[in-house]
């Protein structure tokens, strides 16, 4: 019913930028939040930053002022500036999409995962 397909991600230096990118297609009428995760190998997947609908957003402590996201509510899709990456920004990065309203008014008790592009930053 619903699907996210991630783009971006890669390998980049120190101090580079990466931007991700998450369409959500499929019978979909709205998406409450939105967001980014990540899990580097053997950590727990955590969360990078997150947006509502209404444009409120979070972010984790380690990326505030390097990472930036953002979201077109209308093509339902999702962004992820990273700027000054750190050798421990690299993970795989998922797209969550959580509260969807598909257009039958059926609102799944699940929320969504992408596929998951890694992102590696080192030199």
């Amino acid at each position: 019913q619903v699907q996210l397909v991630e783009s971006g991600g890669g390998l980049v230096q120190p101090g580079g930028s990466l931007r991700l990118s998450c369409a959500a297609s499929g019978s979909i009428l709205s998406i409450n939040a939105m967001g980014w995760y990540r899990q580097a190998p053997v950590q727990q997947r955590e969360l990078v930053a997150a947006i509502t609908s209404g444009g409120s957003t979070n972010y984790a402590d380690s990326v505030k002022g390097r990472f930036t996201i953002s979201r077109d509510n209308a093509k339902n899709t999702l962004d992820l500036q990273m700027l000054s990456l750190k050798p421990e920004d690299t993970a795989v990065y998922y797209c969550n999409a959580d509260g969807v309203i598909l257009r039958n008014g059926v609102r799944p008790k699940y929320d969504y995962w992408g596929q998951g592009p890694q992102v590696t930053v080192s030199s």
